[in-house]
């Protein structure tokens, strides 16, 4: 397939790599121009404009941080969603919200494009694997449209409904468990370093005993011996909990969990943490609240 791909950071970059591997023909577009050179060693095509990118193309892909950069990219000068002509197929991997993503629905439907939401789950580090978990949401035909292209990224695929913002909103509540999780585990090695045991045997025999989850090992060895590079962020947990908060909200609903989460993020960001990985900010915002003197 011909394939235009809109957006290479730490997550675009390794899953257009991968379709490339998979034998597509990429036409690709960065607002960062110099990302875009490991694609074109690899045989990409460079675009001048999103609207470029999508020339000739079967598919297009956008991977692009947040609602602020998907409004620029698909209605700024030049933007997609008027070189998208009726038939074509627009996916959308990025993290984004609700609201704009049932913009989106609309827009698309209204214009005759076939629009797949699919958000993905997993770190850069799985990204380059060719692991992600995509969630996808969208009609049956152009579910089966978009697999060729979402399979050669992913471990699997789960279909959660047939209106692409499902796959958002679906998306944001995983984010949010996630945050759950590393909040809690956070404040369980405090507590066990507080016991004089090591978080690492807390987390051995804690997730051994009840979890069993290749989750709760990943992010907690994230937090016991941080990479050198993040994966996701506490910019990004914040945004992404708050994505949530406004979702929640308007279906007049609420989480005081997430709530209480905002408040961390936000002491977080505080203290100059934004670039830090979510994971590690989350610990050592537990460990100032446990008043420790523990460094990780």
């Amino acid at each position: 397939m011909r394939i235009g791909f809109l957006g290479l950071g730490k997550m675009g970059t390794p899953m257009a790599l991968h379709l490339i591997a998979a034998g597509h023909e990429l036409s690709v577009w960065n607002r960062t121009e110099g990302r875009t050179k490991p694609l074109l060693l690899e045989g990409a095509i460079a675009a001048a404009t999103p609207a470029e990118a999508e020339l000739g193309a079967d598919a297009v892909v956008t991977m692009l941080f947040d609602d602020a950069a998907n409004e620029e990219v698909l209605f700024g000068s030049n933007g997609l969603m008027d070189a998208l002509s009726p038939g074509s197929l627009h996916i959308c991997c990025s993290t984004i919200s609700v609201a704009l993503s049932e913009r989106l629905t609309a827009e698309h439907a209204k214009r005759g494009i076939d629009f797949v939401a699919a958000p993905v789950f997993g770190r850069p580090s799985v990204a380059e694997q060719g692991k992600l978990w995509i969630v996808a949401a969208g009609k049956e035909s152009a579910i089966e449209r978009a697999r060729p292209v979402l399979e050669p990224l992913s471990r699997g695929i789960s279909v959660v409904g047939t209106e692409p913002w499902q796959a958002h909103a679906v998306k944001l509540g995983g984010n949010f468990m996630i945050c759950a999780m590393i909040h809690t585990m956070s404040e369980a090695f405090v507590y066990a370093e507080a016991q004089g045991i090591p978080p690492a045997t807390f987390l051995e025999t804690v997730n051994s005993a009840l979890f069993q989850s290749p989750f709760y090992a990943l992010y907690g060895g994230v937090m016991l011996q941080p990479p050198e590079q993040p994966g996701a962020t506490v910019a990004l947990g914040a945004k992404d909990v708050g994505l949530l908060r406004a979702a929640a909200a308007a279906k007049h609903t609420r989480s005081s969990l997430a709530d209480t989460l905002a408040e961390v993020f936000a002491e977080a960001q505080r203290a100059g943490m934004s670039n830090e990985d979510w994971a590690i900010g989350q610990y050592r915002m537990a460990q100032e609240r446990g008043r420790l003197n523990t460094k990780i």
